[in-house]
């Protein structure tokens, strides 16, 4: 049941390295992850509906823009060595966006400096994995992918965008509904009867006070 749960996550991994971005695809298809892969973070910003202004070629086709729709990605892992815009800085951006701060972020790195990491993750980065990333390091993704997921089925139903089903009655058998309409039937000449009763009394009781009236 993990697993199928696992899978409807999407991971954008982003490195300007190609060896290292095929590891790491690897490695999160391997958990059954959805993963799209983009070699700049000015790439990432473009697919997740933000523009990096200054450092996007405009003759650089778009990778798969989302600007006016809701991004579906659940989790962003990019290495923080890439020209034009660091790791730090994608995440910087990442977290200043109304729209985009609560996707979890992990930061990827060959070197092991601890200043860089405090940045990070005082940033607001979820993890600081060194490379190369091992599969033990992948399970640490979950929780927050899980977490993320919370939300986002909680504030769609503040929104109401998740519709509450309709019940529906379910019909009668057939044998019930013979039986009613013969209950209906039996009732209505009963009643029928009792009328018809009381009318005939009715006209006895009228002929014989006519008939005392007319030998007065």
């Amino acid at each position: 049941m993990g697993m199928a749960c696992e899978s409807r996550f999407h991971v954008l991994a982003v490195d300007d390295s190609l060896i290292d971005r095929k590891l790491i695809e690897r490695l999160l298809k391997t958990s059954s992850y959805e993963v799209t892969t983009v070699d700049s973070g000015s790439k990432a910003l473009e697919f997740l509906g933000l523009r990096d202004n200054d450092q996007t070629d405009p003759n650089t086709p778009s990778v798969s823009p989302h600007s006016d729709q809701e991004v579906d990605v659940n989790l962003v892992i990019t290495d923080y060595c890439m020209p034009g815009m660091t790791g730090y800085d994608l995440l910087k951006r990442i977290k200043e966006s109304s729209s985009l701060r609560n996707i979890p972020v992990v930061i990827m790195s060959s070197e092991n400096v601890p200043s860089r990491i405090s940045k990070c993750l005082e940033e607001g980065a979820e993890e600081f994995f060194l490379k190369p990333v091992k599969p033990a390091d992948l399970h640490r993704l979950r929780p927050h992918m899980m977490k993320t997921q919370k939300l986002k089925d909680q504030a769609q139903k503040r929104d109401g965008k998740l519709e509450t089903p309709e019940i529906q009655l379910a019909p009668q058998p057939l044998a019930e509904q013979q039986h009613q309409q013969s209950v209906q039937i039996v009732n209505t000449n009963k009643r029928k009867t009792v009328e018809e009763g009381l009318s005939l009394e009715t006209d006895r009781t009228r002929t014989r006070f006519n008939g005392i009236a007319t030998m007065v």
